[in-house]
């Protein structure tokens, strides 16, 4: 199975032995099949899976090595789970993805006179582009109920800590895993411990019909 990434051959799991037993079971859980969808209507799953391609793609994977992360969202949606706390300018999680999702549907026919599943990678792009930048150009009666910024930063937030959550994108980083109890071995001057792989050059690049190879901070912020 081709494995994509930064350590070619490198194997998060191959360390699964020196885990505690909890450890390896929550690890080894997130390799299961995803569970079916019990938040998302099959309009907006289908949706949300549009949107979450386009923030963090992956396609230089093949099929089999592909984290799926809107099963994981539909179910922190459906289990009321979330980081215990909530901006006083954003309704509850489960209502905010709804609306959001109304709103990305309202910027693309705005912009393109299309549903966002039928736009290209570019008018994709700046459909979530708009709400980067805290300045969609339609959905305003959402916007006045939900902080466009807010509602963003969820949304990629989620969608990251998902995906770097698995240990198939830990392979991607050289991620070491659990250290206990085994614990590191070598911690000074960045030196590999015994099991991980040299790092060597991961070539990619973004669809030609992509913004994706862009860099854009966010407003207010020196990222």
């Amino acid at each position: 199975m081709k494995q994509i990434g930064y350590y070619p051959g490198y194997s998060t799991l191959a360390q699964k032995d020196f885990w505690d037993d909890a450890t390896r079971a929550v690890v080894l859980k997130r390799l299961e099949p995803p569970a079916p969808l019990r938040f998302f209507g099959p309009g907006e799953a289908e949706r949300l899976e549009a949107v979450v391609n386009q923030i963090l793609p992956q396609d230089d994977r093949p099929a089999e090595r592909r984290i799926a992360i809107v099963p994981e969202l539909d179910k922190r949606l459906y289990e009321h789970r979330g980081p215990g706390y909530r901006y006083a300018d954003m309704p509850p999680d489960g209502e905010a993805y709804r609306m959001g999702l109304r709103a990305i549907e309202e910027i693309a026919q705005h912009l393109f006179g299309a549903e966002f599943l039928y736009l290209r990678n570019r008018e994709r792009d700046q459909v979530l582009f708009t709400l980067h930048d805290g300045e969609p150009p339609a959905a305003k009666a959402i916007f006045a109920r939900m902080s466009v910024k807010h509602f963003w930063l969820m949304l990629v937030n989620d969608v990251a800590e998902v995906y770097y959550a698995h240990p198939w994108a830990w392979d991607e980083i050289g991620f070491g895993g659990p250290a206990y109890p085994r614990g590191y071995m070598r911690l000074e001057r960045g030196e590999p411990e015994p099991w991980e792989k040299p790092e060597q050059r991961y070539e990619w690049a973004a669809p030609e019909d992509s913004l994706s190879g862009e860099c854009r901070p966010l407003p207010g912020s020196h990222l």
